[in-house]
């Protein structure tokens, strides 16, 4: 199989195209050749530029599918599938659960809920904007592919090379040990997939051409903010004590898995469609442990979210004399 990953190189299209290649497909990468250009030199690489709209290493070319990792705006979708005309078999594109209405939504709701607003106007990307330009992605993609569009939205990625929020401060906060202010409730409901588990998800739905939009969350088994930071502690050999914490003392405007209680139902999406498709589950304390040992092979930078230890210190003493 011939598959052309529009990015490729930074964790979520790092993980597909590892995949891809360790499953003997043949991979060309489009990117700008800045983030980790050394990696994956048996793969093909074309150099090119979505933000400034420069498409011009894919007029030549043909593959039996593309995967779009790295469309955020639906220009820059529209612009990649003018550049490929009739040369792609099946174009498939990760898109988010940030297209979903906020509020409302029943626990356990599969991919047929209803979708926020289209929006194609906007270049910077917020809370506001990107679930809805998201969406006209989507739809765009569905028009020109019709049945050979496939759409996978994912929930919060985790695994080795996550440079965002998420597991990855939990992980290492847990690591630490002792007293962990958390600024939610315990029991809120949080879905993780494993970076590698996504990647597989993806070339099982191109093998099996399959079309539709597919939940790719995990793990297997429901869990909570409480219980995952349990079993980081419990991968990393250390002591903890969760202390719930006022939610107004975590630092604006996002904290780590943190979600308010009207956006849980977000977190308990149903991934049958996606488990019937292929997607795999692997154990959360398998992906904890990855993380851990991928991070401190890192040295451990600094993350730039979540408390730091002075804040956390703080805010535990405060709550202490409450």
């Amino acid at each position: 199989m011939r598959i052309l990953v529009l990015g490729g190189t930074s964790f979520v299209g790092r993980a597909i195209a590892a995949d891809a290649l360790h499953s003997g497909a043949e991979v060309t990468l489009f990117n700008r050749g800045r983030t980790n250009p050394g990696l994956f030199p048996e793969a093909r690489h074309l150099l090119g530029d979505r933000d400034t709209g420069d498409y011009t290493a894919l007029r030549e070319g043909k593959w039996d599918a593309v995967v779009d990792v790295s469309g955020f705006r639906p220009r820059e979708v529209d612009q990649a599938m003018d550049a490929l005309g009739n040369r792609a078999g099946r174009y498939l594109f990760v898109s988010s659960h940030a297209v979903y209405r906020r509020g409302g939504l029943a626990p356990h709701s599969d991919e047929s809920a209803p979708l926020r607003a289209p929006l194609r106007d906007a270049e910077e990307l917020t809370e506001a904007t990107y679930g809805r330009l998201k969406v006209a992605c989507e739809r765009d993609v569905t028009a020109r592919y019709g049945d050979r569009a496939t759409i996978v939205r994912p929930g919060k990625v985790a695994g080795p090379y996550d440079e965002g929020r998420g597991l990855t401060y939990w992980v290492r906060r847990a690591a630490r040990g002792g007293r962990i202010a958390l600024p939610a409730r315990p029991e809120q409901p949080v879905q993780v997939v494993d970076s590698r588990d996504l990647a597989r998800l993806v070339l099982r739905l191109l093998q099996d051409e399959r079309p539709g939009a597919f939940h790719a969350v995990g793990p297997a088994e429901p869990t909570t903010l409480g219980g995952l930071i349990a079993t980081c502690a419990e991968v990393a050999g250390s002591e903890i004590e969760i202390v719930p914490v006022p939610p107004e003392t975590a630092p604006p405007p996002f904290f780590p898995l943190v979600r308010a209680e009207r956006l849980w139902p977000g977190q308990q999406r149903d991934p049958a469609l996606a488990r019937a498709a292929g997607l795999p589950a692997t154990p959360l304390a398998v992906t904890a442990a990855d993380v851990l040992a991928w991070d401190r092979g890192r040295g451990e930078p600094p993350l730039g979210h979540g408390f730091t230890p002075e804040q956390e210190a703080r805010i535990l003493a405060e709550t202490d004399g409450r």
